[in-house]
């Protein structure tokens, strides 16, 4: 009875795994709370709230890939140019067909993340400088691809921008990759590797094979909110998903995301992180603060949660985290 009290006592505070749990949906409550007080809760208001949700159907699919990925200890930032490019592929086959645009979303995503797969895999080469080569690459193909004009999509498109199809379409996406992720051992197996690849190894999981297919799905869900964003905007320019990689990494570790993956990883991270982001980004748009302002405050609370994370890690995540660092 006395070892038990005495090694709770000698767990920090922060590391307590109540608190890991709690802390993000404190953040997200005092958030809403502070933006309520100082916009006399004009950015509760129902036309507020479709419009937050509206903004939210994007960048809500995208994280759900690199989620993914940085469960199992990587990292993606080609996602603002993948989504670009995907784009372009959506608009232009919307002329034909809006499954067909959509499939081929999908598969232009994949493509692109299977080339992240391979060069990390395959060529062992580190998956931040992997998709940061990617992003360069594919947000220049976007740009040439929009030299002369904006790529539009179908005239009719903008029929399905409604808030029964964009939510219902999020929807299954989410709770589709809730089950996979949960109930299939996917993610255990990317837990796993997260937390040590050698263990992950001697525990009978194909690192390389799992690896590789995540980046590929990680890209066609990326695919899918490519056609979210076609059905939104109704044309692509050579900013199609400018910063997206940014919104995806700063909501992440807003909902409580470990930046190294593993055991701690928990699904609701991403509905939690992309909601705080959003609910931050507009309440500071609605407060009419200026652009380098908005990104300076962004940028210090994304550098207190990436702060309150590591402190949280265990011993052993980050050790893990300085090897990957030193890469």
């Amino acid at each position: 009875m006395s070892t038990t009290k005495k090694s709770t006592e000698q767990v920090p505070f922060l590391e307590r795994p109540i608190v890991r749990t709690i802390l993000p949906i404190a953040g997200f409550v005092i958030i809403c709370v502070l933006f309520a007080i100082l916009t006399d809760g004009r950015l509760f208001q129902p036309k507020n709230i479709s419009l937050l949700l509206s903004q939210s159907y994007m960048l809500l699919i995208s994280s759900i890939g690199v989620f993914m990925v940085m469960t199992m200890g990587g990292l993606d930032f080609s996602q603002g140019s993948m989504l670009g490019v995907a784009s372009i592929v959506v608009c232009y086959l919307s002329h034909y067909n809006m499954v067909l645009a959509a499939l081929g979303g999908v598969v232009t995503g994949g493509l692109i993340g299977l080339i992240n797969g391979y060069f990390n895999v395959k060529r062992k080469i580190t998956s931040f400088i992997v998709t940061i080569c990617t992003m360069y690459l594919f947000r220049g193909v976007c740009a040439y691809a929009t030299t002369n004009s904006p790529v539009y999509a179908v005239s009719d498109i903008s029929k399905y921008n409604t808030l029964p199809f964009m939510l219902t379409f999020t929807v299954i996406i989410f709770v589709v990759a809730y089950l996979v992720f949960t109930y299939t051992g996917l993610g255990s197996r990317l837990k796993a590797i997260g937390a040590g690849e050698t263990a992950a190894r001697f525990a009978g999981i194909r690192v390389e094979t799992t690896k590789i297919l995540v980046f590929v799905a990680a890209g066609c869900i990326t695919g899918l909110a490519a056609f979210v964003n076609a059905i939104k905007v109704g044309s692509v320019t050579s900013t199609a998903g400018n910063q997206l990689e940014t919104q995806i990494m700063i909501a992440l570790v807003l909902g409580g995301m470990p930046v190294n993956g593993g055991a701690k990883v928990r699904f609701y991270n991403i509905i939690l992180g992309v909601m705080t982001y959003k609910v931050l980004s507009s309440g500071l748009v609605m407060l009419m603060m200026p652009t380098q302002l908005q990104q300076l405050i962004l940028g210090i609370i994304f550098l207190i949660f990436s702060w309150l994370r590591l402190w949280q890690m265990d011993i052993y995540d980050i050790q893990l985290l300085q090897m990957y660092m030193a890469l």
